[in-house]
């Protein structure tokens, strides 16, 4: 994937920056970085594991929840062989090629996390207002549905980014800031006409993101009206218990997303550590949380992990 040799087809070739001023320090800072990966790799991958084995998870919410570890899965594989390679082994070109496939690959699997964070919504949606339907809204049948639409969604919205960067030449040093391709990055580095190109890359945050906040914040004051009719506290505070960790991931998943979005678009002279700190912070941060958050906060979960683990001293006794 990284430094592949495009000069046959004269196509251009990008560089990565890892993190400006500490190209020296690199390999110790690889350290950290492989610790987070593994962690959010081994976590969401357990997480995969306890959905499927336990059949006291095989509700929504959880499938949900499995679907997003996979997403993340997805995310850190993506991101991954770059950062470390930059790291590691001070690998920092990428071709055309490789560098539109990760670019494809780390939005569609963002906006498919969006779309999911707006499913896990609506499942808290219909279990707080209307606990009796909540069987029969949430099928198996509504949660593929739900679960493929952010799919197609992502896919569809983002299929076109990749052949629009194909038909812009590159003439400059063609330098990326961050530890991987991104977008809007790759887009300020294109010379000739990108407005229209800029403008489609706007409406697909509208689309994406910017929809999924809407719906998400509109459940959640839907959620918050129900509550309040509630005759006793101790049953507001149950039922707000209910959305702490969906509420932990949102804030982990778009704080990021809009500091990024930000210093890209309304903030040139910001210090390049900075933009590194927030870039790897956006696609790292979520996967490795997101499971610590659910393994923190659901009781259900915590059950399922005592039960493996259980299990397994238990079979390594004997």
């Amino acid at each position: 994937m990284l430094a592949f040799n495009n000069t046959f087809f004269n196509w251009p070739t990008f560089s990565f920056i890892g993190i400006p001023g500490l190209e020296a320090a690199h390999i110790w800072i690889s350290i950290p970085f492989c610790v987070l990966y593994l962690i959010a790799l081994v976590g969401n991958a357990v997480l995969l594991i306890l959905v499927r084995a336990e059949k006291n998870l095989h509700e929504p919410q959880f499938y949900f929840l499995a679907m997003l570890a996979l997403t993340d899965l997805g995310l850190s594989l993506s991101t991954m062989p770059s950062v470390l390679a930059i790291f590691w082994f001070d690998v920092r070109d990428i071709g055309l090629n490789a560098c539109l496939t990760q670019m494809f690959f780390i939005h569609t699997l963002s906006s498919v996390e969006s779309g999911v964070l707006v499913a896990m919504a609506f499942d808290r949606l219909v279990a707080i207002c209307a606990p009796l339907n909540y069987t029969k809204i949430l099928t198996h049948y509504t949660v593929a549905c739900l679960s493929g639409a952010a799919l197609i969604r992502g896919a569809t919205l983002l299929a076109p980014l990749p052949f629009f960067l194909r038909t812009f030449p590159f003439c400059g040093a063609n330098i990326l800031s961050h530890s991987y391709c991104y977008y809007p990055d790759m887009l300020n580095l294109a010379c000739g006409d990108i407005t229209f190109s800029s403008a489609y890359g706007l409406v697909f945050v509208l689309c994406t993101f910017a929809v999924d906040v809407v719906f998400i914040l509109a459940s959640y004051m839907k959620i918050l009206d129900t509550i309040m009719k509630l005759e006793t506290q101790d049953r507001n505070w149950r039922s707000l218990h209910t959305c702490a960790c969906h509420l932990c991931m949102v804030l982990v998943f778009y704080l990021p997303l809009i500091s990024l979005a930000v210093l890209h678009r309304y903030t040139q002279d910001t210090s390049p550590i900075l933009y590194t700190t927030m870039s790897n912070a956006y696609l790292l941060m979520t996967p490795l949380l997101n499971p610590l958050v659910y393994s923190l906060k659901s009781r259900q979960i915590q059950a399922a992990l005592r039960k493996r683990f259980w299990v397994q001293r238990v079979i390594a006794g004997e």
